[in-house]
This record gives structure tokens, sequence and C-alpha cells, in this order.
């Protein structure tokens, strides 16, 4: 059928044409947005989820509903090494300005940026200079040199500012787990403050299934702070959405034996659901009709543009101790896995193999469900090492 007109969208954190099975996700933020601007309670967000599952294309949903109802929305994707207190100090800047637009700094708007001047200047942040280098640093605010008590100060005065404006002000974090653990402390801390004030800021945050024992080791009251959301694959009838949805709007359907090839074949993962629909799309003769023989045709093209870009990418910077590693949990089947069991293919002991076990979970590859056990972080990674890695 016709290229130009393939609906699907298998890119990297990029919105499906269908978003489906997100709207309890949602209409919670919305809400969420709402209840904060009229003065009221309510929690940041934290989504966890394997990869592939839609976490950022949420975090940008969130950005568009907040923008929606006249908020500021700054958005930063975490990495290792990521400088916490530098990012939020620009962030920061970026939000004062937009909530202040104009040549002339306001009184509120100025007492903010000298606010945010003492943070640069406490915590040695010259790159986030500019207009604010312009204004001389309040004392006594943001300069105590406690990242929580510092950070808890310009995170109220932000949010203060924009409650002058009627508006508010979203911070998206992408990759959340490859924070410090005690720069994510300080971070908890400070949006506690500003919960407990009732300001209209919050932190959406989104990150690996490891991120929620990460937040709850830096700060033991995080759990009522952060309304927790699990993002998973979609159950059958949203998966069949995302697939018939986007291809009856250009006057396709797929029958249904079709459909259940995609599905299993997919197990109803939200970007290989994508990547299925676009070469089946790209390979059926139509023009009005997809059929399980297109879907079987399409599989292979498929299967190999994930191993060669989502699934490869993740594996070619690894060891070759760590390529066993990953090779031992994948002769175990589906996880999680004991990592003693993991040890014994190696015919190692545990302490033995440990090394490689911490560099795959902090390179994103593995993550530890509860304590001594682990698992994959990419769904169906299994099934790839199986085919590549042998």
């Amino acid at each position: 059928m016709d290229p130009i007109r393939n609906p699907y969208n298998p890119g990297a954190g990029a919105r499906p044409p269908a978003l489906v099975g997100r709207d309890e996700e949602l209409q919670s933020f919305d809400v969420a947005v709402q209840r904060l601007g009229m003065g009221r309670h309510d929690r940041s967000i934290l989504l966890s989820g394997l990869r592939g599952v839609g976490k950022t294309v949420l975090l940008q949903e969130f950005g568009r509903i907040a923008q929606g109802h006249q908020w500021v929305h700054r958005h930063v994707e975490a990495t290792e090494g990521f400088d916490l207190t530098k990012e939020m100090a620009l962030l920061a800047r970026d939000a004062i300005l937009r909530l202040s637009p104009g040549k002339r700094l306001a009184g509120n708007t100025r007492r903010a940026l000298a606010v945010l001047r003492a943070f640069q200047v406490r915590w040695d942040l010259p790159e986030a200079g500019g207009v604010v280098a312009e204004v001389d640093p309040l004392l006594g605010w943001a300069d105590s040199g406690r990242l929580d008590n510092d950070l808890g100060d310009l995170f109220a005065e932000l949010g203060q500012l924009a409650r002058d404006h009627q508006r508010g002000v979203l911070f998206t974090i992408d990759e959340m787990q490859c924070l410090d653990k005690d720069r994510l402390g300080a971070l908890i801390t400070a949006l506690h403050r500003v919960s407990q004030i009732q300001l209209p800021l919050i932190v959406v945050g989104a990150g690996l299934p490891s991120l929620l024992a990460l937040v709850g080791e830096a700060r033991s009251y995080a759990e009522r702070l952060f309304a927790f959301r699990t993002i998973n694959s979609l159950i059958r009838e949203e998966a069949i959405a995302a697939l018939a949805v986007p291809s009856r709007q250009e006057g396709a359907e797929w029958q249904p034996e079709a459909l259940d090839a995609a599905i299993e074949a997919t197990k109803g993962y939200p970007y290989f659901l994508q990547e299925i629909g676009k070469h089946t799309w790209e390979l059926a003769p139509g023009p009005d009709r997809i059929t399980a023989e297109d879907v079987e045709i399409a599989l292979p093209l498929a299967t190999e543009r994930l191993d060669s870009g989502f699934f490869r990418v993740r594996v070619d910077r690894t060891t070759s101790a760590e390529r066993d590693y990953l090779k031992a949990m994948a002769s175990l089947g589906p996880g999680p896995h004991s990592t003693g069991d993991v040890a014994s293919v190696l015919h190692k002991t545990t302490p033995q193999v440990n090394q490689f076990r911490d560099a795959l979970i902090k390179r994103g590859l593995c993550y530890s469900p509860r304590h001594g056990h682990i698992d994959f972080t990419v769904p169906m990674f299994a099934d790839f090492i199986s085919r590549r890695l042998r």
C-alpha cells in the first residue's frame, strides 16, 4: 500500500497515531493540574515501566495538557553523569522568563531571578547566566549550601511566581533512574515543601522499574508525595485499536486473523505494534485490507529492524563477560530470575558475577525487581539474545 500514507510511527518517543490505553493516566494528570491551579493539593507523578511502553510519549502528552491550561512546561532527559543541580537551575530560569515574558522585569519576577541568582552563585553555576546575571543575588535564600533546602527555596519562589500569574509550572524528567541518589533525595524534599504549601508546581518523572525502589531509598515519605503509575503493554482490545484505528482512517481494514498474528508477535508492546504495523502496511498489496498473510510476510522484516535498532543499540557497548551474563539470563526463559541461578548457568558463584550484574543494571539493560533477582528492562529481550547472541 502507499508508503506515503503509512499511518504507523515507530519512532523513539514518537506519539502513536492512536494513543490508546492511557486514558486513566491522562485524566488523572489533567485533574491534578486543575486542582493545583485552584490552590488545592495534588501530587507529582512517577511513571515506571520497561523500554518501549510509551513513558516518554506520556510525558509529552502531559506537557500538552499543562500548556493547554496555560502552564509552563520544561523537559529534560537524565543521562549517566546527569547534573541535577545545574539542570534544575536551567529549567527554573526558562520557567521564570516564560512566566513573565517581556523586557521589563516586574517586582515578583525580579525577586524570583534574585533567588535563582543566589542558587547559581552558591552552587557555582555560571552556565545559567544570561539575564539572571544582571540581578543581584537575594541573600539568605537558596544559598545555605544544603541542596534540599536551596532547591526548596527555588521551587517555592517559582511556584509563588506562577500563582501570582495564575499559571503553573510542570517539569518532566525522563530516564529518572539515572539520578544520583543524594540529589534525587534533595529533589524529593524540595517537592515536599512545595506540596505542603500547595503551590502550582509539579514534577513528573519517568524511568525503568528500578525507579520505584530508588525513590523509596532516597526518601521514605516519597510514597506519599508521588502518584506511582506502572506503564505496561496494551491489553488485547487496546492493541487492536492501536493497529486498526489508524489503518481505518486511511481506508484499510485489518482482518481479524491479521490482528491476532500481529498481537501474538508483539505481545501488545506499543513500540513493537508500531513496527509491525509499519512494515505490514508497506508490504501489503491492499488496497483496502490487511491479511494474516501480509503480517506473516512482514514479520521477518519487522523483527530484523527491531534487532538491528531497538535491541542492538542496547548491547553494542557491553563487554563479552556482560554478554555472557545476558545469555545466561536468556537461557533460563522468562524472568525474573534468581541471581544465584544465573551464576550457576555460568558455573560461577554469585559474588563472582555480581560486577557484571551491577554493570548491566547501570547500563539500564537489567533491573532488580526484588532482592536477589534480576530481569531485563527491554521486553522480549531474551528472544533477541537467543537469536543474535550465541
